[in-house]
């Protein structure tokens, strides 16, 4: 892949895979941001540029020629719509915003001088024509030349001040130029214009992580939930959140919601069980584990997690179930080797214990990841000081 293609795949500046990291405490892979690829395409939280362009009320689009492309786009045959807005363009050689129609298409195939000789037309026509400045930037950070697009966002936003799009793709690009600060002030900015608009607190998530900013990261990423509030991943990022912050009894409401709307998510019914035990309710915890473990056989930590309760309920034989199978998926889980050498002995397998605590003594203190277990997708794996008080061992 060609550089450009790269910087074009890592930033589209098109809203939510961009926007949405979260720190984590302990975690060891980047669980909430595996979640979060699970949100809509960014295209179905934010109008494309092309979608902006065509909002826009002009006569010339109502042209049986503007009709014409309007249709070409939508059954987005772009190549057909190329030719067609630029006859329109001829024929309406005063219209900036048949200039800014042309000028997306333009970015979207890729003809970037195309692109920029439109929209300046637009703006010859008209200096304070917002949408011209943001598809400059926008045609600028398709090429990854984010420096070159900052001018360009922030003309936009300060021209449609009311508008969040402009603050929240201005916020992407000032992270990528290095200015965090810029980048939250436009993100909050973002906020403020447009309280009830999801991207806009997608936007303050990223902006607030990149910041260091732990708790207003989670401020922001609930109420980004609160407005998607039968998003079973946004639910779940939210719990996994309070769990690295180690607010267990916090996590288990979203945690519990996710579940109803994504009942069949091993993830999340994993980490629910987790949270579910830690907070005293052991036998909704230990169901919740166990339907972890038949969604998803192969996921060593559910089954630590199990052996864990069951090491706390004293059902020692149950526990030594449970820990078998999680070295048995994942032969270096130092801690699951620990565990078993206990029960082992607990149960009166003095030689299998004696075994098991080697295994264990000679692993290094990796987490199961390490390892390489099969699930394609992992949520937070809890290790010590996130497991129930009295382990042992």
């Amino acid at each position: 892949m060609n550089p450009r293609a790269s910087h074009r795949c890592r930033l589209r500046l098109t809203i939510v895979a961009l926007l949405v990291q979260l720190a984590h405490a302990q975690a060891q892979e980047p669980s909430i941001d595996n979640l979060l690829k699970k949100l809509p395409p960014p295209e179905k939280l934010v109008n494309t540029p092309i979608q902006r362009a065509l909002n826009v009320e002009d006569p010339a689009l109502k042209d049986p020629l503007g009709n014409e492309v309007v249709a070409a786009l939508r059954k987005q045959d772009f190549h057909r719509a190329n030719g067609l807005i630029e006859k329109l363009a001829q024929r309406y050689p005063q219209s900036a915003a048949v200039s800014s129609i042309e000028a997306a298409i333009k970015v979207r195939l890729r003809d970037y001088p195309g692109a920029e000789k439109a929209a300046q037309h637009a703006l010859a026509i008209d200096p304070k024509y917002a949408l011209a400045h943001f598809l400059l930037g926008n045609l600028e950070a398709e090429q990854g030349r984010f420096s070159r697009a900052l001018p360009h966002f922030q003309k936009a936003a300060d021209l449609e001040s009311k508008t969040p799009v402009a603050w929240i793709y201005l916020s992407a690009c000032e992270e990528k130029v290095g200015h965090k600060r810029a980048a939250l002030d436009a993100a909050r900015r973002a906020t403020t214009v447009a309280p009830a608009f999801l991207p806009a607190w997608l936007s303050l998530v990223r902006a607030e992580k990149a910041s260091g900013h732990t708790l207003e990261c989670l401020h922001a990423l609930t109420r980004a939930a609160d407005l998607s509030p039968d998003n079973a991943s946004m639910l779940a990022a939210v719990g996994y959140a309070y769990i690295n912050l180690n607010r267990i009894p916090e996590a288990v409401g979203p945690l519990q919601r996710a579940a109803r709307f994504s009942p069949n998510d091993f993830l999340v019914q994993a980490q629910l069980g987790f949270c579910l035990t830690m907070t005293g309710q052991i036998e909704a915890g230990i169901e919740h584990l166990r339907k972890s473990a038949k969604l998803n056989p192969n996921y060593a930590p559910a089954w630590e997690h199990l052996g864990l309760t069951y090491e706390k309920q004293g059902r020692h034989r149950d526990a030594v179930t449970a820990f078998e199978r999680a070295v048995k998926i994942v032969p270096m889980y130092k801690l699951a080797w620990e565990h078993l050498a206990l029960e082992y002995r607990l149960v009166g397998h003095t030689a299998a214990s004696q075994q098991a605590a080697y295994m264990a003594a000679h692993i290094t203190n990796a987490p199961p990841s390490a390892a390489k277990a099969k699930p394609q997708r992992r949520a937070h794996d809890f290790y010590p000081s996130r497991l129930p008080p009295g382990r042992g061992g």
